[in-house]
């Protein structure tokens, strides 16, 4: 087998050698040395660290797909996507400000783009009561200034700061979840939230945690993603419990299938009529009624 992998490509080993270095390369590639823990656990780190990468540039594509059929952003929260929003920013800014490898943190540049557009749609189908009043166009014009806005300070930021805002992201991942499943426990149903961005983000946020002790060590990114995975692991229990509730209240609104809607109707009584009181006079004595006899009559012929 080692016959085989020491005579790859070049272009395959120039790929694996630019992802898990010459010396991991040598030993888990070619020599198929697996007894190397250390070179082994940074070797899997990076594949996954890869694969959360790939798998978070199509993570919300099902969120957003749900929202545009429906042409409604019912059951999402408002709140907790310009939260999260944040959150993917601050830890995007922070990572790349620290040179930590792409492959830790890449996700995060295509999760925060698909949460802005998913904010946006949001803002359009169901306004909060502050933008309710404006056009559509003035909401998306409003939504895009401060999200240029918030960019541009995340840019200037020092790294003291930065390094403040990074540990901010651990309140803001607690509450950017917390009106979601609160708005999920009020209405009994989660409404047009996705099942696959939920478990996806539950999977990714495991991995996180192994690829950031693994490559990074850094504490404070590490107790974002483990505050995240509890509060996802919350968000798919919800889930569980409320599937199919949409579509037996859908049903139950609906009424039995094939019922016109006049067949809806209740019957109601038809109002009393009043009462007429008739009096019969009695008749008078010695005259009785004349009855008929049997006698037939006939005209006579003269």
């Amino acid at each position: 087998m080692t016959a085989v992998t020491r005579n790859l490509p070049w272009f395959v080993k120039d790929l694996g050698v630019s992802i898990i270095g010459e010396k991991c390369y040598t030993s888990i590639v070619e020599n198929l040395d697996f007894s190397d823990m250390e070179c082994l656990k940074y070797t899997l780190s990076k594949g996954l660290g890869l694969g959360i990468v790939v798998g978070g540039s199509i993570m919300k594509v099902p969120q957003l797909l749900l929202i545009v059929s429906a042409r409604s952003a019912r059951g999402l929260s408002l709140t907790a996507y310009v939260l999260e929003t944040f959150s993917y920013a601050i830890t995007l800014v922070y990572s790349y400000r620290n040179e930590f490898p792409f492959s830790t943190y890449g996700e995060n540049l295509f999760l925060t783009l698909q949460n802005v557009v998913i904010t946006l749609l949001i803002v359009h189908y169901n306004p909060p009561s502050s933008l309710a009043a404006r056009s559509p166009l003035q909401r998306t014009v409003v939504s895009i200034q401060a999200i240029i806005a918030f960019a541009i300070a995340l840019a200037v930021l020092p790294a003291s700061t930065l390094a403040l805002f990074q540990l901010a992201t651990l309140p803001l991942s607690l509450f950017s979840k917390l009106p979601q499943i609160r708005q999920n426990h009020r209405a009994q149903s989660t409404g047009q939230l996705s099942t696959f961005a939920v478990i996806s983000q539950v999977g990714g946020c495991l991995a996180r945690l192994f690829t950031t002790a693994t490559e990074v060590g850094d504490p404070i990114v590490s107790a974002g993603f483990a505050l995240a995975l509890a509060l996802n692991i919350i968000l798919g229990a919800q889930m569980w419990l409320y599937w199919g509730k949409d579509e037996k209240d859908e049903l139950l609104e609906r009424g039995p299938i094939g019922t016109s809607d006049e067949k809806k109707v209740e019957w109601q009584p038809a109002p009393a009529a009043h009462k007429v009181e008739v009096i019969v006079p009695p008749a008078s004595p010695g005259r009785a009624s004349p009855r008929p006899g049997n006698r037939r009559w006939s005209r006579k012929v003269d």
